[in-house]
């Protein structure tokens, strides 16, 4: 009798993560999703109370969580930061921001606080875990929170556009240099998500509408929706992924 095949297991029991603005939003989303799969789960952001809330929730939940305060613009405090933990398995590169406007209205502050966040810092954030995982020989997964802004343009979005658009070539680049390594390095790229980011925007009718006529499945996503992606990412069913992004976008980018 020929043995059937196994699925391979969602399952993260035994494993570390760290993920990066968990406060809220998409970020909270990624650690509870780690965290009902059995990581054991670090979050990290500049505040200290969300992050405590929401590691307390996790905990309440029955997972394993901590709370960490951490500037992902600090470098400085971003390499003293994984010095002085042990690999994690998984990293979750969350952290994110915008700021729309017309091209012609961008300031240098604009620039330097959206590229400075959503492309250096993810950067070298996920430089030092990969050196960590190097060091200690770990197998890991990177997940970087992209951007359906990654495959498409956008009015009012020149930066956030720049920062997504580069996250998705840095993400190939990086996957090449670790697979010898055994490290694996993915994008997803979602849609608009309702979350406290974009929550202000949303309620703009006009902006909303605009937005709807673009999701073919004809709602605005919620954090949920990215929470079966970022547990297959980190898992071993995903184990031959690596350089590529799973684009959650309800259709937009299929026109």
């Amino acid at each position: 009798m020929t043995p059937l095949p196994v699925t391979p297991s969602l399952r993260l029991d035994g494993s570390t993560a760290l993920v990066t603005g968990a406060g809220r939003g998409i970020g909270l989303a990624a650690a509870a999703a780690l965290a009902q799969a059995g990581a054991a789960v670090t979050l990290v952001a500049r505040s200290r109370e969300e992050i405590e809330a929401a590691a307390d929730a996790i905990r309440r939940d029955g997972g394993a969580a901590e709370a960490a305060v951490l500037d992902v613009t600090d470098l400085a405090a971003v390499d003293a930061f994984f010095a002085a933990r042990p690999a994690f398995d998984i990293l979750v590169n969350n952290a994110g921001t915008n700021r729309p406007k017309p091209m012609t209205e961008v300031t240098t502050g604009d620039y330097d606080a959206v590229l400075g966040l959503n492309l250096k810092s993810a950067f070298f954030v996920a430089q030092a875990a990969a050196k960590r995982m190097i060091a200690q020989g770990v197998a890991g997964s990177l997940i970087h929170i992209g951007s359906q802004m990654g495959h498409v343009g956008a009015p009012n979005r020149s930066l956030y556009c720049a920062s997504k658009w580069a996250l998705e070539g840095m993400n190939k680049a990086i996957a090449l240099d670790l697979a010898p390594h055994r490290i694996r390095s993915n994008t997803i790229a979602p849609t608009f998500i309702e979350t406290p980011l974009t929550k202000p925007f949303l309620q703009d009718t006009a902006f909303r509408d605009s937005v709807l006529a673009k999701i073919k499945l004809g709602r605005i996503g919620q954090p949920e929706d990215l929470m079966g992606a970022i547990t297959l990412l980190a898992s071993n069913a995903a184990q031959m992924m690596t350089g590529t992004s799973i684009i959650i976008d309800a259709g937009w980018t299929a026109d």
